[in-house]
C-alpha cells in the first residue's frame, strides 16, 4: 500500500476516535457518539472544499491575488 494510502487510513482512525471519545465524554451515549463521528467528518469535508476554493478566489467569482 503507497504511503500516502496508509496515511490517510491512519489519520482518519485517529480522526474518528477522537471525535467518538469526545462525543461520548460530553453525552455518555455511544448511540449519539457514534453518530457524530460518522456524520462530523462527512459535514467538515464539506466546509473544506468550500473553504479551499474561497482561498483560490473561486467562491465568488474573484481572482485570487498573488502574494
Amino acid at each position: 500500500m503507497p504511503t500516502e494510502y496508509l496515511k490517510t487510513l491512519t489519520y482518519l482512525s485517529i480522526h474518528l476516535t477522537i471525535g467518538f471519545t469526545v462525543a461520548y465524554l460530553l453525552t455518555g451515549s455511544i448511540e449519539i457518539a457514534g453518530g457524530i463521528a460518522i456524520i462530523e467528518p462527512c459535514v467538515n469535508a464539506v466546509a473544506f472544499f468550500f473553504h479551499e476554493r474561497a482561498w483560490a478566489g473561486r467562491l465568488f467569482g474573484r481572482t485570487p491575488v498573488a502574494a
